[in-house]
């Protein structure tokens, strides 16, 4: 029946749009409480025909020139679905991505996440209704034409974002006043950014110019244009200098984003005086000076970060005004003093880092019990003493806590059990003890996927007890590290229960004995680190059956999600060999400082997918297997300083 009304339909010759109007008068005159005379019929008659030329007045078929140009631009792009453009159908209705006005001229284009590759040519520019252009996240090449940019007299929104363009934007392009989005991020766009280029932009509202290599002084100018500008990003590129005062005429200002360039001087004072400001980025320069206290007046601010500059000083007394303030990240700055007791009443809170700096102060004496929504906090390498502070434990949001390279002392109390969420925990470098009570404890914390207890416990026994840990505990963990704590005694048989186990450290002690075959049944080991002990014996065949670094499906598994915080091979250098993945990290044996003897086996061939094998200052005799040629992704194998030749 169906198909019977669409035939009927076009043998009358009503465009679809006149058949639709119709039958919406039927339907109403049907319904109606009017009564069926047939001097109602011509008005039926009337208004439809009325209807009907309308409709086909507001959907004209597709301008000539637009569509042109449309098929020329596709001329030039390939993709492996490829677009539906047609020249015997009209580009107005059937043309993915392409919409029209009432008058057939095309007004938006949207091709987002399409794999097209190619460049995009000077025929775009003849489509002068533009309002709305996004190729985002597509593999577009090359510069931008001429005048690319003035030729849409009508543009309001453009999105070239994630893509490969590259080139200065031309020196005599300018934006137009209707443009009110401007996202060009993650391209290879160079140059400097001109007055001339903005100027004419007073509807601008967001611009987006991040992870390019545009140079040259920041454009805080852009203010000066446009009273409506709320979203600047100008992070990842290559602007210098002084940041220069000018930001503060944005008046309506949201977001202000200049992170990872090459800022320096002080911050601009004036944009603390923007009120609507929720969020200013600017790490990675080279801020310097203090975070003046006039910042509390930013009473809407959501997110600081000032992370990785060169800012000393104070933390703001009152910071603790910033009621509305949820991310708070200043590490790695030269930031002193102790932190205000005032930061405690921001319970709106949910990442703290004030990593790297030279605050102090007794940790145990702020009171964190008001911060219920605070998920990641990380105070590691500063000067804080004390103990671990129990008030911590009511943080029952808390997924990732860093109390690293401070001077804490004390043990680790059972109140830590009441962080269920908490998955990351680092307290290395300090002068924690009792390490089997810590164990006792943190056994509670089943979610536990990294724990970090390197350089505490100094010379205590590790304790060999089988039944310290039953098999349903620590089966989240991925990375345990208990290295540097020149802990004495034989590798404890309780890590065979680790199932879930990738990264193993227990480097750095003084542990004595031979290694232990069972490690290479620990089938999600990837990375073990055994060096400068007392082992003896010699090497395990066994760990040559370590699936992780034997078999690519096994290899495949390593877990490729992000860490809650990054992990440092060296605790002692807080910006060397950092890894954000756990994927990232080597796949890896070190048994290097040992007293291991005997033969290398033939079967460490086995290990195809290992990247490093270090076995150095041992004492191992015999040939160099000749299998070791089959470690075809090995980056760098270490046998030094043994009594090994070549056959």
């Amino acid at each position: 029946m169906i198909t019977d009304n669409k035939d009927s339909r076009h043998q009358s010759g009503l465009t679809y749009h006149q058949f639709r109007a119709a039958m919406l008068l039927t339907s109403f005159h049907s319904s109606s409480s009017l009564p069926r005379h047939k001097s109602f019929y011509p008005i039926i008659v009337i208004v439809v025909l009325l209807l009907s030329s309308i409709a086909t007045i507001c959907h004209a078929s597709c301008n000539q020139l637009d569509r042109d140009s449309l098929l020329s631009f596709s001329v030039g792009i390939s993709s492996p679905s490829p677009l539906n453009w047609s020249s015997s159908v009209d580009c107005c209705t059937l043309w993915e991505g392409v919409g029209c006005d009432d008058n057939g001229r095309v007004t938006t284009l949207w091709l987002p996440s399409r794999s097209l590759f190619g460049n995009i040519t000077p025929a775009i520019a003849n489509l002068s209704k533009l309002s709305q252009l996004s190729l985002s996240n597509n593999r577009f090449f090359g510069p931008l034409p001429d005048g690319f940019f003035k030729s849409f007299s009508s543009l309001q929104i453009i999105d070239l974002s994630y893509n490969r363009l590259s080139g200065r934007l031309p020196l005599s392009d300018r934006l137009t006043s209707p443009i009110k989005t401007v996202n060009l991020s993650s391209n290879h766009f160079n140059g400097t950014i001109l007055s001339s280029f903005l100027e004419p932009a007073i509807n601008l509202e967001s611009f987006d110019i991040s992870n390019n290599s545009f140079s040259g002084p920041i454009p805080s100018f852009i203010c000066s244009y446009s009273a409506a500008v709320r979203v600047l990003d100008f992070t990842s590129n290559d602007f210098r200098g002084q940041m220069p005062q000018g930001f503060g005429s944005c008046s309506s200002l949201v977001t202000l984003r200049a992170g990872f360039n090459h800022l320096s001087g002080f911050i601009p004072d004036d944009i603390y005086s923007v009120s609507t400001l929720q969020e200013i980025s600017l790490p990675g320069n080279k801020f310097s000076g203090p975070i003046p206290e006039s910042i509390v007046n930013l009473v809407n601010l959501r997110i600081l970060a000032l992370y990785g500059n060169e800012l000393t000083g104070l933390i703001p007394q009152d910071i603790g005004r910033l009621s509305r303030l949820e991310q708070l990240l200043l590490h790695i700055n030269n930031l002193n003093g102790t932190v205000p007791p005032s930061l405690m009443t921001c319970t709106r809170l949910t990442v703290l880092n004030l990593r790297v700096n030279f605050l102090e102060g007794e940790l145990s004496g702020l009171d964190f019990s008001n911060l219920s929504r605070l998920g990641i906090i990380d105070l590691g390498n500063n000067f804080f003493t004390g103990s671990i502070p129990q008030s911590l434990f009511s943080c029952r949001s808390l997924t990732a806590i860093r109390l690293a390279t401070n001077y804490l002392t004390g043990d680790i109390l059972p109140g830590i059990t009441s962080l269920q969420a908490l998955s990351f925990l680092s307290v290395s470098n300090n002068s924690l003890t009792n390490f089997a009570g810590a164990i006792e404890v943190l056994k509670g914390c089943k979610n536990l996927t990294t724990l970090i207890l390197t350089k505490n416990f100094y010379n205590e026994t590790l304790p060999d007890n089988g039944n310290l840990i039953g098999s349903e505990d620590f089966q989240n963990l991925q990375i345990l590290g208990l290295g540097g704590c020149n802990f004495t005694g034989q590798i404890p048989t309780w890590l065979v229960k680790l199932g879930r186990v990738e990264v193993l450290d227990l480097s750095v002690n003084q542990i004595t004995g031979k290694i232990p075959g069972w490690l290479g049944t620990l089938q999600n080991l990837f990375y073990l680190d055994l060096s400068q002990n007392f082992l003896n014996g010699g090497f395990p065949v066994e760990l040559t059956q370590l699936q992780r670094l034997a078999s690519q499906e096994a290899a495949d598994k390593v877990d490729r999600s992000a860490l809650e915080l990054p992990v440092f091979v060296q605790p002692n250098n807080a910006s060397n060999q950092q890894y954000n993945l756990l994927s990232n990290l080597p796949p890896a044996i070190y048994l290097g400082n040992n007293n291991l003897d005997g033969n290398i086996p033939t079967e460490i061939g086995l290990l195809k997918y290992i990247h490093v094998l270090d076995l150095s200052k041992n004492n191992f005799t015999g040939n160099i297997p000749e299998t070791i040629s089959n470690l075809t992704n090995l980056e760098k194998l270490d046998l030094s300083a043994n009594n090994l030749s070549v056959s």
